[in-house]
């Protein structure tokens, strides 16, 4: 090989290295969903999330951290609340307990809840749904809407997978078959897509898109059902029966909520 081709080759791989190292790395996502009887149960997670929770994990880097609440026609509607928490790794998700502990201003801001007795518990149990970013996805979005709160319709959905080898294939279909591009073109504000890691319900995925109002919502799943790219998409052959349930939950964002 002579000089000017092997430099040629050096640059290359170089310029192809520092293309791999520049990609986005997968964030990791944690659902936290707390579920109570009471209002009184409710204004103590409010407070807590609100005064202590959100502004530790700022302190602590964690910048953008999603509060929703079912919305009023949900039969789980003033009885759960959902957190949505994004971690950089899975080392700094491990490390984070440790960080409140240490946060003397958590302890004191939080205390209601932190300090609340076994015999008048501010919930009366908290869910933990652990997940990894989709690669076609690898980062947490803030959905662009300008529009109140209280009138913004966010989408969580859940597809569980008959087998983990099936769950690859949907999880695939979204990546390599493009779907998450889809969603994007047709402007479904997707907040994330992720592969669930842990959780009660597996094998599974999830991911959350946003919009204005239910009319949107309706509207943009509208076209999605009928746009030409879908119709060649559901019916490839590797994709086929790829989910065996979908369970679809619609949120509002709170006030606090950073998302």
């Amino acid at each position: 090989m002579n000089t000017t081709k092997a430099l040629f080759l050096l640059l290359f791989c170089g310029m192809s290295f520092a293309a791999l190292s520049a990609a986005p790395k997968r964030e990791y996502y944690e659902i936290r969903i707390y579920s109570f009887k009471e209002k009184a149960q409710e204004e103590v997670i409010d407070k807590f999330l609100k005064d202590a929770f959100l502004p530790a994990l700022h302190r602590a880097g964690i910048a953008k951290v999603g509060v929703f609440k079912p919305v009023e026609t949900d039969t789980t509607f003033g009885k759960r609340i959902y957190v949505l928490i994004p971690y950089a790794s899975l080392d700094q998700y491990s490390k984070l307990p440790d960080l409140l502990q240490k946060d003397k201003v958590f302890a004191s801001t939080g205390t209601a809840y932190l300090d609340a007795p076994y015999d008048n518990p501010p919930y009366t149990r908290m869910q933990t749904i652990l997940l990894q970013a989709f690669t076609g996805h690898p980062q947490l979005e803030v959905p662009k809407l300008t529009n109140p709160v209280n009138e913004r319709v966010y989408e969580l959905r859940s597809y569980e997978g008959h087998t983990e080898k099936i769950f690859k294939n949907k999880v695939k279909m979204f990546n390599d078959g493009d779907e998450v591009g889809l969603f994007k073109r047709l402007g479904f504000n997707a907040v994330f897509y992720a592969e669930v890691i842990a959780g009660s319900r597996m094998p599974n995925l999830m991911y959350m898109t946003t919009f204005e109002n239910q009319a949107s919502r309706d509207a943009h799943w509208k076209a999605f059902s009928s746009d030409p790219q879908w119709e060649k998409l559901k019916v490839m052959p590797e994709y086929q029966n790829n989910v065996s349930k979908n369970v679809q939950t619609f949120l509002r964002p709170t006030g606090y909520s950073d998302l």
